[in-house]
This record gives structure tokens, sequence and C-alpha cells, in this order.
């Protein structure tokens, strides 16, 4: 990956549990940074990079990657105490990804004037099914549609995939042909084509490509992880968990998604349990995070 030097901290992004923040850099680019003193921690550094490299290296649109060296002194006009502890705890370098201006969230309803091509949504499930990326979900999808203005056709480009590669919070109790539940994927709705991307990926990822991803990793990320004597004997870890999953794909492929329908019906019944649960005067009060209210006639309240 390519290094640059941070010249000026723009904000924080509070979409994102790790806060991550919007950085100018000294390459003129401009650059969504996950900071190393975040909760989440160095293992959800190493998921940003091995997955993204592996997007790419497979033909899937993501943003670069690079690494940035930060100066907490950058954000010293910070007002939130606690953005500025999470920047104070990340001095040298951390990770950026490279921002993707007027960039907009791909939800169901930005898919309605959004065609997505089944065999590219298969790709994209392949490779979360691979890593074991359990947040592109219905409600969270990980997923940008870009660009937005001009000639260009906007595309799909994948985001966010430090939740993945939960097998490196277990090693001791992580088998590569576990199966995860992908029945919510974002794509899943789309008639994702998972067996034809698994005839045409799986091959490509070999242990070559595989060693050549984990490469981009810094040292300092991979140290000090019990049981390995280091960052290579790490990095090999890596290597042999991902060609191992990719040789038992038979095992962990996920081909069985909802239809809308009962997708939407499965949210009616999730919305019913949570509604039961409220008491009285909770039932009352309007859903603000962006799902149906509890409440359809408000006019009772406007008297």
């Amino acid at each position: 990956m390519r290094e640059v030097t941070a010249t000026r901290y723009v904000e924080p992004l509070h979409s994102g549990g790790s806060v991550p923040g919007v950085v100018e850099a000294d390459d003129l680019g401009t650059y969504v940074v996950k900071f190393t003193g975040s909760a989440q921690g160095r293992k959800a550094l190493v998921a940003e990079v091995v997955v993204g490299e592996l997007a790419r290296a497979l033909g899937l649109r993501f943003p670069e990657l690079v690494l940035v060296h930060f100066d907490p002194e950058l954000a010293a006009h910070e007002p939130h105490q606690e953005v500025r502890d999470l920047l104070d705890a990340s001095p040298g370098v951390n990770l950026g990804m490279d921002y993707l201006p007027g960039a907009r969230d791909f939800t169901p309803k930005a898919a309605e004037s959004f065609a997505v091509d089944p065999l590219e949504a298969g790709r994209i499930v392949w490779l979360d099914a691979l890593t074991a990326n359990v947040d592109r979900t219905v409600h969270s999808s990980n997923l940008m549609i870009w660009p937005t203005l001009g000639t260009v056709p906007p595309r799909l480009w994948l985001i966010d995939h430090g939740a993945a590669l939960v097998f490196h919070h277990r090693w001791d109790t992580s088998a590569p042909d576990k199966a995860y539940d992908f029945r919510h994927h974002a794509l899943g709705r789309y008639g994702p084509d998972v067996r034809a991307a698994d005839a045409e990926l799986a091959p490509r990822v070999t242990p070559e490509l595989l060693r050549s991803v984990l490469a981009e990793v810094p040292d300092a990320w991979l140290a000090d992880e019990p049981g390995f004597a280091g960052p290579e004997e790490l990095r090999a870890a890596y290597v042999d968990y991902l060609a191992a999953r990719v040789a038992a794909s038979a095992a962990w492929l996920p081909t069985d998604f909802p239809g809308r329908a009962e997708l939407a019906a499965e949210e009616a019944r999730r919305a019913a349990r949570t509604q039961a649960g409220r008491p009285d005067w909770l039932k009352r009060v309007p859903d603000l995070h962006g799902k149906p209210a509890a409440e359809k006639d408000w006019s009772a309240h406007l008297e």
C-alpha cells in the first residue's frame, strides 16, 4: 500500500461504530481513516486490508487503501472529547480508504432505481461468505453507489469490512468449513448467482494471492497475538485458514436466500415481537431509526 501523511483532519464520521474521520493528505487526496485506537482494535484494520485487497484482486470495486501517518495535533480543534481521546490514542500509522465524493448508501429504496447484476451480487456474497463478513445485511449494507453525478454510470462499491474474519477472534475453535447465516445479506433478494461466483473465483484465491494480500498488513498490527511467535507466523495462519476455507466452499456456500415477500413477513414478525414487548407508553413513540413507526395515525396526538 502507498503511504501518505495527513495534513488536515476534516471531521469525524459518527455513522460508523469505530468513528472514522475524514482526513486530507500530502498527496492531495481525501481519505476516510480508521484509527488504531478505536474500540474495535487492530484486528478490524487487519480485516479491512485482507478483505479489501482480496475484493480488488477478484475484480470487485473497492476504494484504494493507504497507510496514513497521523499526528493527533492536527485535530486539536476537535470539540468532542471522546473523538479527541480516540485520535490521541492513534498516533503513527492508521488505515485510510479513498473518499468517494457524493456516494450514497445502497438501500432497498436506492435499489429501486439501480439495477443489481445477479453475477456481481453473487461475487460479493461469495467473498463475504469466504471471509465470514457478517456485516453486510439488509439493515446495514456497507455498499455504496458511486458515482452519482456525471456521465459515468453508477456502480456498486464495497466498504467497511472490519467485522469480517470473525475466526481471528477465536483461532482455536474456528473451523474453516463453518457456515454462516447469510439469509439477510443485503444482496440476497437480488438473485445472487453464488454457484457461478464459486466456479469463477475459488480457483483465483490461491495461497500465492493470499500471501500477497497478507503482506500488505503492517507488522505492528499483527504483533503480540497470543499463540503465535510473530507476524510472519500469524500471516501464515491467515493464509492457511483462508486457503482451507476456499477448498471447503461446498460446505459454506450460501444459496438459500428468502424472497422479498418472505423478508417482509420476517420483518413484520420481528416488529410485532418488539412492539409486544414494549410498555404502553413506548408503543406511542415513533421509531426514529428509519423503520416503520409503531403508530400510523398520529391525529389523536395533535388535538
